[in-house]
């Protein structure tokens, strides 16, 4: 088995893409729930480097709110995406399995 490239953090992002499209600032309120704190920017460079690696997909909209022109980044999985979600889960799991019955340490 290859050792995976995601970071835990890459993981739990498309971990919360695989509900559905999220706008940026769902997908960092999620994060925030796992007590993930990131810079506007540096979750933005994170979701940007995602999206080169096709891994995720983003695109913008815009709204009107009160005269106001509202643009919101959104992000949706894309299949290799959730392919190396699964993988690192996969991953994951058989540590897991291997290690989970050791006894803990003195």
């Amino acid at each position: 088995m290859s050792v995976p490239r995601l970071s835990n953090l890459q993981f739990l992002v498309l971990g919360a893409l695989r509900a559905g499209p999220l706008t940026g600032g769902a997908l960092r309120d999620q994060l925030r729930e796992f007590g993930v704190r990131r810079s506007g920017p540096g979750f933005y460079q994170m979701m940007s480097r995602l999206e080169q690696a096709e891994l995720v997909k983003g695109w913008y909209t815009q709204e009107i709110v009160e005269g106001q022109i509202i643009r919101q980044r959104h992000y949706e999985l894309l299949p290799s995406g959730a392919s190396a979600w699964r993988r690192q889960r996969d991953f994951q799991m058989s540590i897991i399995d291997r290690f989970d019955d050791v006894g803990q340490p003195a």
